[in-house]
């Protein structure tokens, strides 16, 4: 048995191959792993818990169906789907965790995140996350009509799109010095995050003591899953060779 992993999968109905590839790490895990973390935007795009358009009836039964089997799943919001709800959670059965969480895996302190919030260089990000994360801001906009909430949403994902094509990738990465202080901050030498989508295997020196960050890759291309063995191993693999595994 062990613990897997993943962010950044970014569910939606122009990508049914990557909805097919979730539902069978559902079920691979169904079988042989002790409990799934989802390290935020599973969804592509989620306008609130009465956003039922495909595929979030289909993903949210499946989900349902692991946790009821009784493996658990842990998840936090991601930046695309940080309005995920009550409503979700209890009709997926899936336990939200605060970003950042400190969590025991196997004897071990282990710090996870999205990862956004590390991202201290972009300033106009952690401006409109800061915004969109207000209960008030919530409130208001999930108050409007669904259609009205989609064409607002599309408009700021151009808008977002636009920024990112003036901002070097330098920005848009995690800053190391805010990395190593949430690591010191937490007493963990440990971190796992996605949002990036750069998946790699980072080392850090905080005050003389080693410590690890592993970055989650995007599922746009593949999959990427991060799985912990009993032994407190740390293993990259695609679904397939976890399949085969």
């Amino acid at each position: 048995m062990s613990t897997l992993f993943v962010s950044d999968i970014h569910l939606s109905p122009t990508r049914p191959e990557r909805v097919a590839a979730f539902l069978a790490l559902l079920k691979y895990t169904s079988e042989h792993a002790q409990s799934l973390y989802i390290l935020g935007d599973l969804f592509d795009q989620w306008l609130g818990d009465d956003d039922d358009s495909s595929p979030h009836p289909e993903v949210i039964i499946a989900l349902a169906r692991l946790t009821g089997s009784g493996v658990p799943i842990q998840i936090l919001h991601g930046n695309h789907d940080f309005l995920l709800g009550q409503d979700f959670n209890a009709q997926s059965g899936c336990q939200w965790l605060p970003d950042p969480s400190v969590i025991e895996l196997y004897g071990q302190s282990v710090l996870i995140s999205h990862g956004d919030l590390y991202c201290t260089d972009d300033h106009d990000y952690q401006a409109l996350r800061t915004l969109t994360r207000q209960p008030t801001f919530q409130q208001q906009f999930l108050s409007l009509p669904l259609s009205e909430r989609g064409q607002q949403a599309a408009a700021l994902r151009l808008r977002s799109r636009e920024a990112m094509a003036d901002k070097s990738d330098a920005i848009m990465d995690v800053n190391q010095a805010t990395v190593e202080q949430a690591l010191r901050d937490s007493h963990t030498q440990i971190l796992i995050h996605g949002h990036t989508h750069r998946p790699a295997d980072h080392e850090h020196l905080i005050d003389g003591v080693p410590a690890r960050r592993f970055v989650l890759g995007d599922w746009y291309q593949g999959e990427s899953i991060l799985r912990c063995t009993l032994a407190g191993d740390f293993q990259r693999l695609s679904l397939q060779a976890l399949m085969a595994s």
